[in-house]
């Protein structure tokens, strides 16, 4: 029912949920710069006061909310829902929505730690070369550039110094190396250090065009991610109308929580919303995907002399 002269509960109840989520994932400066402002002296509560007592406490949830997830977000909402509706449909649909955002948030952890590999790997290669045109060996300059590419060897680290401490197979150690997702330059380095031992090629210029083809390949990446940043907002908004078109109906007084939750009839649009709006999802993704697709990783110049001409 909607109150005279104001909104119905269950819109207060959605923006409330809404503040509580943006609160949570807040970091943890947001929240004690707050109480440093309001304090006078040295910005420091007395022990034991309330204000002190609630900064510790509110800490305390964020710290909690870091390190379950924000995917178990999802239960408190799915549980509100179903207290406002008196239904368990949305805290079924809040435990089976745990999953789905826990993988999702796994991938875009993985793509951004491909990512920090990928940048890794360039700055390897560039300290490497600086390394080597300052007059040191390669096997005693991988070291010290090691350390600039630490995120691209990762836990190959190791092996990849022990074997150009110990003369060992430096290349065949970066190839393992480049195994993992971000890190595939690691095999044009290998390469690099392999025809410069084999041939006498020189390293330093080797490795200077393997860092500029990975820069070239991931500035044209960062160009068609701003491209695809438009159809992305505009999934995101198409996806979130269902939301907002339930919030209005319910400040208008219709209850469309109770018609979707409590008759067949409703059972039946929801269950047809949701598929609708599941593969509507997956066909945005999948343009998006398509028109966002690595290219092939484009062939490392020759690190060989060029051969002269007339022979």
């Amino acid at each position: 029912m909607t109150p005279p002269g104001g909104a119905p509960d269950t819109v207060y109840a959605a923006l409330a949920l809404a503040g509580a989520a943006v609160w949570l994932a807040g970091g943890r400066g947001a929240g004690d710069r707050r109480p440093r402002l309001l304090l006078a002296g040295d910005g420091a509560a007395p022990p034991g006061s309330p204000r002190s007592t609630a900064a510790r406490a509110a800490a305390r949830l964020r710290g909690a909310a870091a390190r379950c997830g924000r995917q178990w977000l999802c239960l408190p909402a799915g549980a509100l829902l179903g207290l406002l509706g008196a239904s368990p449909l949305p805290v079924l649909a809040g435990v089976a929505a745990v999953p789905l955002a826990s993988r999702s948030l796994r991938a875009r952890e993985r793509r951004r730690a491909a990512q920090r590999r990928e940048a890794a790997v360039v700055e390897l290669c560039t300290a490497l070369s600086a390394e080597l045109r300052a007059g040191r060996q390669p096997d005693a300059a991988l070291p010290e550039a090691a350390e600039a590419g630490r995120a691209a060897l990762g836990e190959s680290r190791a092996s990849v110094l022990a074997a150009a401490r110990f003369g060992g197979d430096v290349p065949s150690a970066l190839r393992r190396a480049s195994g993992r997702s971000g890190a595939e330059g690691l095999a044009g380095v290998a390469a690099c250090w392999q025809v410069a031992v084999d041939g006498g090629a020189g390293l330093a210029d080797g490795l200077d065009r393997v860092a500029d083809a990975l820069r070239a390949e991931r500035d044209e990446r960062e160009e068609l991610d701003a491209q695809l940043a438009g159809p992305r907002t505009t999934a995101v908004a198409l996806a979130l109308l269902p939301v907002f078109g339930l919030l209005l109906g319910t400040a208008m007084g219709a209850e469309p929580l109770r018609f979707l939750l409590h008759s067949p009839t409703g059972w039946g649009v929801l269950a047809g919303a949701v598929l609708l709006e599941a593969a509507g999802l997956v066909w945005t993704r999948r343009i998006v995907r398509a028109a966002g697709a690595r290219p092939s990783r484009p062939a490392l110049p020759a690190t060989g002399p060029a051969p002269a001409e007339g022979r």
